[in-house]
């Protein structure tokens, strides 16, 4: 398996009551004169501190996103980030999930960043992209209705660039340069491998699986979860590949603690960005007419009744969060597993006001105690890591004799 440690980068504290008087919401209008740089500078090397030590005690990953405009996540540059850890980390990898492709202006210049930070890490940059959610578009000035389009199209773009040499021309519908020819390419050939997180959408779902890249699913219930699997898998046959656990992946809200008492205490901290403490934006923002499709929209609002209806408990019973000691919390884990087959799991550790002190611990014991466990269920289960399977990184990677797609 390949195991990561993952944390939203909160920054909780501003004045709820601020948040409260706006109808309970976060982000993209709370205004930024609640922000504290001090605060934000402190929190920003702690947690550095925290990934350099999950490291430190045999964390497979380093699961890094971004948001904007939004407390809930401080990662406004994915790429300044993964470059900072890139330089100061020797073996973990470095996980992108992922750049937001439509609100970028210049792939070239994504392309050229993504490629530093691979060639600084040696190697060690796995280069996941996403579409954004909706208020992404709005803090970025990007019309929501060509959200898909410009992530298809700036992904092919970028592929193209990583993979044939220049200069050469492209004249798109959402992005036209007169000279493609970026002079930094990536250490590995021909790119990063690719994975693509997401929620709920059936079309990203299978755009990821026509390309053969891994898709992780965000903290979706199992139901969910497997469900996501089955639209994959027959995607990947109508292709002509049978997809794997290598192809799965699984992100879960998951705090370790000494004692089952701190672990529910902090554990009850997810609660905070699912809107139970103010974390959280209004949902027309995440969904702007134009974003989604019907059915995207039908699932996503399944996905978010489930999560934001459920109080604390009921998630803990659902396994949609995970709290508890290390030998509570690998039981429950080894549920997971069994019922969902990832070969690929990072570890939401924190969220909301958890101190610095207690995202150490918890990093400890995942790294110490929680993953070799995890390691054993997955060689049982058979998932093995991906880096440790010899399968092509995408479909375009994929010989063309190894492929017998379904006729319908």
């Amino acid at each position: 398996m390949h195991l990561m440690y993952f944390t939203e980068q909160p920054m909780s504290d501003y004045p709820e009551e601020e948040a409260r008087k706006a109808g309970g919401i976060s982000a993209l209008m709370l205004s930024n004169k609640h922000f504290n740089a001090v605060d934000g500078s402190r929190l920003y090397n702690e947690r550095i501190e925290e990934y350099l030590y999950a490291e430190e005690v045999g964390v497979d990953g380093i699961m890094l996103n971004e948001h904007h405009n939004a407390p809930f996540c401080m990662q406004a540059r994915i790429n300044m980030y993964a470059s900072i850890l890139a330089a100061m980390t020797d073996k973990v990898k470095i996980v992108l999930l992922g750049n937001p492709l439509p609100v970028s202006e210049n792939p070239i210049q994504l392309a050229e960043e993504i490629a530093m930070v691979d060639m600084i890490s040696k190697g060690r940059l796995v280069s996941g992209f996403v579409r954004g959610g909706g208020s992404e578009q709005l803090a970025n000035n990007t019309n929501p209705a060509y959200n898909r389009e410009r992530f298809e199209e700036a992904h092919d773009l970028l592929i193209k660039l990583w993979s044939e040499p220049g200069p050469f021309r492209w004249e798109g519908n959402h992005y036209q340069f007169r000279v493609v020819n970026p002079w930094a390419l990536p250490l590995q050939k021909p790119h990063p491998r690719i994975w693509i997180p997401g929620v709920s959408s059936p079309e990203t779902v299978i755009w990821a699986a026509e390309h053969r890249y891994p898709y992780i699913c965000l903290n979706t219930t199992i139901q969910q979860t497997n469900n996501i699997w089955d639209v994959y898998d027959k995607a990947a046959e109508r292709v002509g590949y049978k997809s794997g656990p290598e192809q799965r992946g699984y992100l879960i809200r998951c705090h370790v603690a000494d004692t089952e008492e701190k672990a529910m205490k902090n554990g009850r901290e997810f609660m905070w960005m699912l809107g139970e403490f103010t974390g959280l934006g209004h949902p027309v923002w995440f969904s702007p007419p134009g974003y989604s499709s019907p059915e995207s929209r039908r699932r996503r609002a399944e996905t978010q009744t489930t999560q934001r209806a459920d109080g604390f408990e009921q998630q803990l019973a659902t396994k949609n969060i995970i709290a508890g000691t290390p030998d509570q919390v690998i039981a429950s884990l080894k549920e997971i597993l069994q019922e969902t087959r990832p070969s690929i799991l990072a570890l939401w550790g924190n969220d909301g006001k958890v101190d610095h002190a207690d995202s150490m611990d918890c990093i400890r014991l995942m790294g110490q105690e929680v993953m070799p466990a995890l390691r054993e269920i997955g060689k049982d289960l058979g998932l093995d890591s991906p880096f440790e399977v010899d399968s092509p990184i995408s479909l375009a990677q994929t010989p063309a004799s190894e492929l017998h797609p379904i006729t319908v």
